[in-house]
């Protein structure tokens, strides 16, 4: 009897070279879409976390700057800003400091109009500044620090009682003077601002012969920069650029720009470890993320 051996089939050498030489391939090509992908999904979170800070900054500004209290015809300071820069942390292009009066909303801690917390009043002092610090005080070194926006609303009391009425360079002391400084966990506005800058848009009356077509000027609180200047006063005589107290005495404040750069997460752990690169475009273009809005006061 003859048994018959069937030949079983097989890959060969070539084939499975060619089948290998394909799954690389595919491999490759998954890898690459799979690496944009995280890409594209970790600049969309940091952008949509960018946005989220950019938004409490500018409406946060915009609602204070909207309800802004000046009275003229006094000699009184009624809004300073000047920029300055953290005292620690990497430098950075720009920072306005401001103290301003308004009528915010938000006085007396959001209770307004109940008995004994409400006293009647309306008008308030707000102080902004950006630090170079951990925002939740945690004391753990600098793993955490960031750039910090602090808001400081005094009470219209308090207001009224130790900042009113304050003539040339006593606003600012007797803000600073207050009991509680303005860098306290509660007045944490947002994070990782990298710069920001205030322009003021003013109406200057014309001092041509037979022209009542008043001139449009614009004042940006920048050091450094060409046209900038580095301190802006209202007081109740006029307006003070550079303590100049004559150039625009007669000026009329039309609306307020805010323009502010805000940084990813991954742009503020790089000035964590290395030094600030504020000058370079290419890393700014790829770790940060520009906004701004422009403020109109019609009643100033």
């Amino acid at each position: 009897m003859k048994t018959q051996v069937k030949n079983r089939a097989g890959f060969t050498l070539l084939e499975l070279l060619v089948a290998m030489v394909v799954t690389t391939i595919i491999v490759t090509i998954l890898v690459s879409i799979t690496s944009i992908a995280i890409d594209v999904w970790n600049r969309s979170r940091a952008e949509l976390r960018a946005s989220r800070q950019a938004k409490a900054m500018v409406d946060t500004l915009a609602r204070d700057f909207e309800s802004l209290v000046i009275r003229s015809g006094n000699e009184f300071e009624w809004l300073i800003v000047n920029t300055e820069k953290p005292d620690s942390g990497p430098d950075i292009p720009s920072a306005a400091k401001m103290i301003f009066f308004t009528a915010a909303t938000d006085r007396y801690n959001g209770e307004i109009g109940k008995q004994g917390v409400d006293n009647g009043g309306d008008v308030s002092c707000v102080g902004y500044q950006l630090d170079w610090t951990d925002p939740l005080k945690t004391g753990t070194g600098d793993d955490f620090e960031t750039f910090v926006l602090y808001r400081k609303l005094v009470n219209p009391d308090e207001t009224f009682q130790k900042l009113l009425g304050k003539s040339t360079d006593q606003l600012v002391p007797a803000f600073e003077g207050l009991p509680q400084g303005i860098q306290q966990a509660q007045n944490f506005v947002c994070e990782n601002i990298f710069q920001f800058t205030i322009t003021f848009n003013l109406e200057v009356p014309s001092t041509a012969p037979n022209t009542a077509q008043p001139v449009q000027r614009q004042v940006v609180i920048q050091p450094d920069a060409k046209g900038g200047v580095r301190n802006f006063k209202i007081t109740g005589q006029g307006i003070v650029i550079d303590g100049n107290t004559d150039e625009l005495r007669s000026a009329k404040l039309k609306s307020v720009g805010i323009s502010l750069t805000v940084l990813a997460d991954s742009g503020i752990e790089a000035l964590r470890n290395t030094p600030v690169r504020a000058n370079d475009k290419e890393w700014l273009a790829k770790n940060s993320f520009q906004y701004s809005k422009l403020v109109h006061l019609p009643g100033m």
